[in-house]
This record gives structure tokens, C-alpha cells and sequence, in this order.
């Protein structure tokens, strides 16, 4: 599985950015897609994730209400909807997927597949 993610630039506070993920090389219906992020000097965090075969999502806390995760697997893809966008929301964000479990879709170490990350940067 190869992934490729896109969308991220530079917004001011409150904008809204959308992040896309296109899988190619198959996806299996039991994996999970998810997105993590990574600031300068920080760990890499989860951010949201689906299952690929349903619409089980789970969020950060940091993001629920402002950030929408969704795919459209005709097309191969998974999408990120930041709105209400905050400067802590600054990072380069990656798409993932893997063979995760409900109680490990949060855990980077859960996805063996990643993509190449994307700069968001949010000005305030």
C-alpha cells in the first residue's frame, strides 16, 4: 500500500484546510486510515482515524468538533476536514493505514503503511 497526502498550506486562526489521502497498491477492508501529526520538537500524535469498511471514526480530544474524517473508497481515499483552525493545530500531518484494532487505532505503532506528510501551518 502506498499512500499520498496533500492539502496542507498556510491559514490564518479559524480557517479550514482539507487534507486528502489517496491509498493505491489496495487497501484491505479491515484496516484503518487514520491521520497523526507532528510538530517541531514534538512527539507524533493521533489526530483521527476510520475504519476503511464502516464509519467508525475516533478523534483526539484536542480536535473533536472542528476536524470531520471521512473516505471515499470508490476513489481510494480518505479526507481531513480542519475547521475552526487553531495555531496549535501547526504540524506536518501524515496519513497512515494498518491493520489496527478499535482498542490501537491510536497508536502510530498500529499502522504499517505511511504517507509522505503534509505542512499545516496555522498563523494566529
Amino acid at each position: 500500500v502506498q499512500l499520498q497526502a496533500c492539502g496542507g498550506g498556510s491559514v490564518q486562526a479559524g480557517g479550514s484546510l482539507r487534507l486528502t489521502c489517496t491509498a493505491s497498491g489496495g487497501v484491505s477492508r479491515n484496516y484503518f486510515m487514520g491521520w497523526f501529526r507532528q510538530a517541531p520538537g514534538k512527539e507524533r500524535e493521533f489526530v483521527a482515524t476510520i475504519r476503511w469498511s464502516g464509519t467508525t471514526a475516533y478523534y483526539a480530544n484536542s480536535v473533536k468538533g472542528r476536524f470531520t474524517i471521512s473516505r471515499d473508497n470508490a476513489k481510494n481515499t480518505v479526507y481531513l476536514q480542519m475547521d475552526s483552525l487553531k495555531p496549535e493545530d501547526t504540524a506536518v500531518y501524515y496519513c497512515a493505514a494498518g491493520p489496527a484494532i478499535q482498542s490501537t487505532s491510536t497508536l502510530a505503532s498500529a499502522y504499517n503503511y505511511w504517507g509522505q506528510g503534509t505542512q499545516v501551518t496555522v498563523s494566529s
